[in-house]
């Protein structure tokens, strides 16, 4: 007899015996699968989290999920009903699949579910699934100056902070999307501008007359798109008669200012020369007045009686 045929007949014996003493055996025990361990969901609309169990010989197992967030368990579904932050947004879907009807940010997470099955030689079995909810963005902020000089640089800005993932920028000129390079673009080709798509930035680094136009900025993921509303930006000529005239000003000021300084000090300098030169002293309380300087000899102011 082959070796193949005498294990044949030792598992069935086995069979036999097992089968009379009523002890045949169950699944090893309960084991756990999910479709998408990591599951990506819109904000606002539904998803489910699937916890499928492929190998289960107790009738009710006990099924339970938590929310982990920041390292800290919470119940989502316990004691056969849904409680904490879904509560009244989700249900439980057989076999252990949990069903939320409209997804938050706040549901950003991860999500363990757990099966407990006290019948199987393999009592207990859990799955780990993390659960990102895309967030639109919002209106972004734009800043686009309204009015620039030929030849000098500028920058528009663009900036969202709801958007989650967060979003890429792209700008538009006169409702016609701005390509990232303008080297790939034959309408763009003499453009000297750069795109950030990460920061919003848009960076001239050489304003030209071309460049003038209406601008505006839009944000957008997965989840969705928005953008600002439009802003022109005027190019003006240089002000060369501006400029001219800013600078005969300044010119004008200075010369002004050194000429007040030089009138005070020569104020002050002749001053100084005549308070120095003056000796008519004024007279003393109770002193006798002899008589003008002027006049060249005494004279009396009172007469003697002898």
């Amino acid at each position: 007899m082959t070796p193949c045929k005498m294990a044949i007949i030792r598992f069935l014996v086995c069979f036999v015996l097992y089968g009379n003493l009523g002890h045949i055996p169950s699944s090893l025990g309960v084991i756990l699968r999910t479709t998408d361990k990591i599951v990506w969901a819109n904000e606002f609309e539904p998803v489910e989290l699937t916890c499928l169990i492929e190998s289960i010989s107790t009738n009710n197992p006990r099924i339970e999920w938590k929310k982990i967030k920041n390292g800290i368990p919470s119940y989502v579904y316990f004691q056969n009903k849904i409680s904490g932050d879904l509560e009244n947004r989700a249900q439980l879907r057989e076999p252990a699949n949990i069903l939320i009807f409209n997804t938050s940010r706040r549901d950003t997470a991860e999500y363990r579910c757990e099966v407990a099955a006290i019948e199987d030689q393999r009592d207990f079995d859990e799955i780990l699934i993390s659960l990102a909810v895309r967030v639109k963005p919002v209106v972004p902020r734009c800043s686009i100056p309204e009015r620039v000089t030929v030849g000098t640089s500028t920058e528009l800005r663009c900036l969202e902070n709801e958007g989650f993932p967060a979003p890429q920028y792209r700008w538009f000129h006169n409702s016609e999307e701005l390509p990232q390079d303008p080297k790939n673009s034959q309408k763009y080709t003499n453009f000297s501008y750069t795109i950030n798509p990460d920061t919003g930035s848009l960076k001239f680094r050489r304003v030209r007359k071309d460049d003038a136009g209406e601008y505006y900025c839009q944000a957008k993921n997965d989840a969705g798109h928005a953008r600002c509303q439009p802003q022109m930006m005027e190019v003006c000529d240089v002000d060369y008669l501006g400029i001219f005239l800013k600078a005969f000003g300044g010119v004008t000021v200075l010369v002004c200012l050194f000429a007040s300084i030089y009138s005070i000090r020569r104020l002050r300098y002749h001053q100084k020369s005549h308070s120095g030169n003056n000796y008519n002293w004024s007279p003393r309380n109770g002193a006798v007045e002899y008589g003008d300087a002027d006049e060249g000899h005494f004279r009396h102011k009172s007469s003697f009686v002898i």
